[in-house]
């Protein structure tokens, strides 16, 4: 763990002095110094000579190095010119990583072209590959880095990220809490969530202002396989949560109300054995999904168009209600 060793606050706080910079607040960079944490993380990640790990968020390439020795193949990346300089001198020697020095995210929708097609090209060397996200995620990008994986339709098999604490309970957020909302749903409708470990400021420097947290996702096949059209059931989520509140029927019949007659959503939800005062807060991920399957069937049968596909900077899987 010698390269990892590096990033302590000290070898940061002398490095940073030396070369003149600061860690910029604006792209989220707090870096992990806690070694035990980041050994902790890469353990997790259960990584091994047949994996392919996607990094967001290279910093110092501390992690990067660490990860390399054990995988087929890394992918980091950098969006900041001054950390991918630094963390190109990490990995120097290492044959294994691809450093793209980019935002990860082409916009809210889509990962960046260039990092989808690195990944496919590493994975099509073995067929026995497997990809993997492992990475402390800057907090501003990590609801669309996680949730776009799981939309993407890459053979991701584990995600073990470091993210604020306030989303990590999100994510794991049940029926009736308010905390439950559209990312809630969406990820517990085809993974396993599980925070796996809570981290307070000191793990970090500069220190957040907040607490954070260790979340591993583990894909359930069982689940996601029954979802008929996966960009309807995300989009059907986001609109239904941001009103997550009132009664449902008058939300769908409203979201539907170009594409299927209020009798046909009264008949689903009478199928469904919903009633009239059911919300959106209070059914469980696998409901919500009976329910979108169920509308999509019927918007498919009747003829009627699909949704618009939403706007680039709506894609936030918040859940919250306007």
């Amino acid at each position: 763990m010698s390269e990892a060793k590096r990033q302590t606050r000290t070898h940061l706080m002398g490095l940073f002095e030396k070369i003149g910079l600061h860690p910029r607040s604006d792209l989220g960079q707090n870096f992990l110094i806690d070694l035990n944490i980041l050994e902790f993380v890469v353990q997790s990640a259960e990584i091994s000579d047949r994996d392919v790990i996607l990094e967001i968020g290279s910093g110092t390439g501390g992690m990067t190095a660490f990860m390399a020795k054990d995988a087929a193949a890394v992918i980091t990346v950098e969006v900041d010119d001054n950390m991918a300089a630094m963390a190109r001198e990490s990995i120097a020697g290492f044959t294994n990583v691809t450093l793209i020095n980019a935002d990860a995210l082409k916009n809210k929708n889509h990962f960046r072209p260039e990092v989808v097609d690195a990944i496919r090209a590493e994975l099509a060397k073995d067929p026995s590959r497997r990809l993997k996200l492992i990475a402390n995620l800057p907090y501003s990008i990590a609801t669309p880095v996680v949730s776009n994986l799981v939309a993407s339709g890459l053979p991701w098999e584990r995600m073990v990220v470091t993210i604020q604490f306030e989303l990590a309970q999100r994510m794991v957020a049940g029926p009736g809490r308010g905390t439950y909302g559209a990312l809630s749903a969406w990820l517990q409708s085809q993974c396993h969530v599980k925070v796996i470990k809570r981290l307070g400021p000191q793990a970090f420097w500069p220190r957040p202002q907040v607490n954070s947290a260790i979340v591993r996702l583990v894909p359930a096949p069982g689940k996601s396989g029954v979802i008929a059209d996966r960009k309807f059931f995300q989009d059907f989520l986001r609109r239904l949560f941001v009103q997550r509140r009132k009664m449902m029927r008058s939300v769908l019949t409203g979201m539907y109300r170009k594409q299927i007659d209020k009798a046909v959503v009264d008949a689903i939800l009478a199928e469904l054995e919903f009633g009239p005062k059911a919300r959106a807060e209070e059914l469980q991920p696998y409901e919500l999904l009976k329910l979108a399957n169920r509308l999509h069937a019927a918007i498919q049968a009747s003829g009627g168009r699909q949704p618009p596909e939403t706007a680039e900077d709506e894609n936030e899987l918040t859940g919250e209600e306007e």
